[in-house]
């Protein structure tokens, strides 16, 4: 017998989605209204969202047509080590939205 369930199992809903799910979907269900809330550094997109890699999640959104800009800063992780070129995230327009000149 097949015990899995039907449909699309590693769909996450658009809603809700919980931080132990990792897959690509749920991780982009994460991070997009975190960015809508302003600059997200590599660290906490990390600690906050469950994202391993969040490079990769910026490129797939940046892939479906997000505007989203890179800066590198200097920042001091919560065991006092410092790192340079952390990448701070910000969301300039969505699909579809015009950027204003």
């Amino acid at each position: 017998m097949d015990d899995q369930k039907k449909g699309q199992p590693n769909k996450a809903s658009p809603e809700k989605t919980h931080l132990y799910d990792t897959s690509n979907h749920a991780q982009l269900v994460r991070l997009v209204p975190r960015l809508r809330k302003g600059p997200a550094d590599t660290f906490t997109i990390m600690r906050e969202l469950n994202i391993c890699r969040p490079g990769a999640r910026i490129c797939d959104l940046r892939n479906a047509g997000y505007k989203i800009i890179t800066n590198r800063i200097t920042m001091t992780d919560e065991w006092g080590r410092v790192h340079r070129g952390v990448a701070v995230y910000t969301l300039i327009a969505e699909p579809g939205a015009k950027v204003a000149a």
